[in-house]
């Protein structure tokens, strides 16, 4: 097997619940060795109630799924031994992530200012709702808040209707991703200058990033985005929800040609005569008698049906999948989307990243670890005795 493109990294990651974790879990999926320092109790995100079973065993399904090809190393960080610990592993890490709020790893002298002192080559990446400086750096973020300030849930939602937030944690995600891309950016400028640094990721301002285009639909144009429930940001009146005999069918009709493919393909090609529906102004301009037009052609059929003919006929759309249909969709299949690990409990599935590599892909090789499987194991590499380490855990640091 090729190697992928950061083996030979070493992370001390002492981030939990999901943006931070996220984070992690791409760098250890191509091949960085992360080592997660918890609590000896374990984060919370552990044992998310959703399911007794798995919350009961410190292995939550969520949890899971963002820290597999990791080792788990316990620690009581208000110890000065830990801290003489974590001094030890820092001065031979490549990098260090936390998304404590800002100054906890000052607090505990294992901030950037004391693990530098000790390796000037760290790449220390701070994770926190709003950034290291400013005056809310001190202020919680959770992905709710972060969707409700970053104007996600005022444009997410019906006209008229309750704002709505994202069905999953999207900004905790994207800035999980932003912070794995800062990572990855720091560990290549240092193979030409030599030089670690300090990474200061904040969600919200990770979130705006990706909220670039509406943005500049404000601040060059002045368009206030609103909510256009199911439209698409093309704001092609095809471009939308529609109704089929069964279910429902999202269509993303938004050029010309594929306008016609979809008159034609549900039998209405006499539409494409009618100067009220002549261009996309005036299609969005009556989008009510558009909306009767489709509708009454999909409802001769089912959703299932109408998505295989419309795409045939070169008119995009989709059906409503929930998440257990679409990882058993032929197209996931074919390319082994989810990677498949060995656990104590049977094979389990996980997504992993999205996109593949020619050579030196990434690899799920081994299921997120059972809180402090790997203490003495890390301990014993960092140059810790069989004794050493046992006092440790007599004495409550690990």
């Amino acid at each position: 097997m090729s190697a992928r493109p950061f083996e030979g990294v070493r992370i001390l990651d002492f981030t939990q619940v999901l943006a931070g974790p996220f984070a992690s879990y791409q760098l250890a999926l191509l091949g960085a060795e992360v080592v997660k320092v918890e609590r000896r109790e374990g984060e919370d995100m552990r044992r998310t109630p959703l399911s007794r079973e798995w919350a009961e065993r410190g292995m939550a399904s969520a949890w899971q799924a963002v820290n597999g090809n990791k080792r788990s190393l316990t620690l009581d960080l208000q110890k000065p031994e830990a801290r003489e610990i974590l001094l030890r592993l820092a001065a031979e890490a490549d990098v260090v992530m936390e998304n404590f709020r800002p100054g906890v790893m000052d607090r505990l002298g294992l901030g950037y200012e004391a693990l530098s002192k000790v390796n000037p080559r760290l790449i220390f990446c701070s994770v926190s709702a709003f950034g290291q400086t400013g005056p809310d750096r001190l202020e919680a973020g959770y992905d709710g808040r972060i969707q409700a300030m970053s104007g996600i849930m005022a444009m997410t939602g019906h006209p008229g209707g309750d704002p709505l937030r994202a069905g999953f944690a999207v900004c905790d995600q994207l800035s999980g991703m932003t912070a794995a891309f800062a990572v990855a950016s720091a560990l290549f400028q240092r193979t030409h200058t030599g030089q670690g640094q300090r990474l200061d990721v904040s969600m919200l301002e990770s979130t705006l990033a990706f909220l670039g285009g509406q943005v500049a639909d404000w601040t060059v144009a002045g368009h206030q985005q609103r909510p256009w429930g199911n439209q698409a940001v093309s704001r092609k009146a095809t471009a939308n929800l529609f109704r089929a005999r069964d279910g429902h069918l999202l269509l993303a009709v938004n050029t010309d040609k594929q306008y016609e493919s979809l008159m034609r393909a549900i039998g209405r090609a006499d539409a494409l005569e009618e100067p009220r529906l002549a261009d996309w102004f005036l299609r969005l301009e009556n989008a009510a008698l558009l909306r009767e037009v489709i509708e009454g052609a999909l409802a001769a059929g089912d959703a299932a049906e109408w998505e295989e003919r419309l795409n045939a006929a070169g008119a995009p759309c989709a059906r409503i999948w929930r998440v257990d249909e679409v990882i058993e969709h032929r197209q996931i299949r074919a390319r082994d989307a989810l990677q498949e690990v060995e656990t104590p409990w049977g094979r389990l599935r996980f997504a992993t990243t999205g996109f593949r590599m020619a050579h030196g892909g990434a690899r799920l090789d081994r299921p997120a670890p059972a809180l402090g499987a790997d203490t003495e194991a890390v301990l014993a590499a960092a140059g810790y005795d069989a004794a050493r380490i046992a006092a440790f855990r007599e004495a409550g640091v690990i």
